[in-house]
């Protein structure tokens, strides 16, 4: 194997596109849920005295 194909930077590759992924989801779920989080933290912040 004279000309065999080097895969050293593969990994790096595959894990940055999970991190990619990872992040495209974690945005998406902040958008989503976002508000609802937030009002939910004002409502027990303001029943605190």
């Amino acid at each position: 194997m004279l000309f065999a194909p080097k895969e050293k930077g593969q990994g790096l590759v595959e894990y940055a596109i999970i991190l990619a992924l990872v992040a495209i989801v974690v945005i998406a779920v902040m958008r989503l849920l976002g508000p609802k989080i937030g009002n939910t933290f004002s409502t027990i912040n303001s029943s605190l005295p």
